[in-house]
């Protein structure tokens, strides 16, 4: 009797191995299975990505793959006031936010993308008037307009004005901060200029 019921749990026990060797194979297929389709779908992702028509740089800047280079002319001194440096500083401040932002290669002419423009307002007014009457600030302002061209696509092209300003103290003369003020300002406008052109805000 012994004998025939240790028979039995014998019989018992190979069939409980059986059955988790069954199991265990079978949780196996679904595992690999799962990671087969996992691979199918990542490879028809980085396909579908890689034939993007726009390509995306850490900036923000979405630029077509067919556009390679970038023109800037250099803008012209309209503003009566402004000092003779301004057409330079603005011109290259251009040139180095597209460098810096961009894969674009700079063509002096004939560029993909184009810019070309001038600066047409420079001018100081008080501002923040206190109790006496006197301005606690001044505001030196800067407005370009700006011709751009895309060759690629020319439902981007524009020709628009960019305005911005910075403010400084009244007890300081415009000639003892105007170098710093028009620094500020460039950054200011060729951002937005690039933003418009580039991001289409």
């Amino acid at each position: 009797m012994v004998i025939a019921s240790r028979k039995r749990e014998g019989a018992q026990c190979g069939k409980c191995l059986n059955t988790s060797c069954a199991n265990f194979s079978l949780s196996l297929m679904m595992f690999f299975q799962m990671k087969k389709n996992i691979f199918i779908l990542f490879t028809f992702f980085l396909i579908a990505v890689s034939s993007c028509k726009v390509n995306y740089s850490f900036s923000g800047a979405s630029v077509s793959p067919d556009v390679k280079t970038v023109s800037i002319q250099y803008f012209r001194n309209n503003a009566s006031l402004a000092p003779p440096t301004i057409s330079q500083s603005l011109t290259e401040a251009l040139k180095d936010i597209f460098t810096s932002q961009t894969k674009l290669g700079m063509a002096s002419q004939g560029g993909d993308l184009n810019f070309e423009g001038e600066i047409v307002g420079y001018a100081t007014a008080p501002v923040a008037i206190q109790s006496n009457d006197q301005a606690a600030l001044n505001r030196l302002t800067i407005t370009v307009n700006v011709k751009f061209t895309n060759a690629k696509d020319e439902k981007q092209n524009f020709e628009t004005t960019f305005t911005r300003f910075a403010e400084y103290s009244s007890t300081q003369s415009l000639a003892a901060v105007q170098a710093g003020l028009i620094d500020q300002i460039n950054k200011e406008l060729v951002q937005d200029i690039f933003n418009k052109s580039m991001i289409n805000w």
